[in-house]
C-alpha cells in the first residue's frame, strides 16, 4: 500500500553494446567544447596572430596607438620598447606590446 510496485524497463539497442549511457550523457559537453573553440578560442588565436606580426613589423616612421590611446609617430625600435614622438620634441618610451593599431601614413598631420 505504501510501496509503489516497481517495473523493469526494456533495454534500449545501445544499451546491449554499453554505449547508451556513456554516450549521450558526454555528447552535450562534446558539443559545447567544439563550439567554444569556433566561436571563441580560435578567432583570439588568430587576433594574437596578427597583432604579433603587427608588432614584429612596426619600424622608424610608423604612426601608431597605443593601448592607453596616445598616439604618436615611431622614432626608435628596440626588442621590448618603442619610442614615440607625441608632438614635436617629446617622446614617450613605451612597452612593444602597449602598440595595439597601425595608422595609415599622413594621419597625425590630418589632427
Amino acid at each position: 500500500m505504501f510501496i509503489s510496485n516497481a517495473y523493469a524497463q526494456s533495454a534500449s539497442p545501445l544499451d546491449a553494446l554499453g554505449l547508451g549511457g556513456n554516450i549521450g550523457s558526454f555528447l552535450p559537453l562534446i558539443l559545447m567544447f567544439v563550439a567554444m573553440y569556433f566561436l571563441m578560442i580560435r578567432p583570439q588565436q588568430k587576433r594574437m596572430k596578427e597583432q604579433k606580426a603587427m608588432m614584429d613589423a612596426l619600424v622608424k616612421g610608423d604612426e601608431v596607438v597605443t593601448a592607453g590611446g596616445v598616439l604618436g609617430k615611431v622614432v626608435k625600435v628596440s626588442d621590448l620598447y618603442v619610442t614615440l614622438e607625441v608632438s614635436s620634441g617629446a617622446e614617450l618610451v613605451v612597452q612593444k606590446n602597449s602598440v595595439t593599431m597601425l595608422l595609415p601614413k599622413g594621419t597625425l598631420k590630418t589632427l
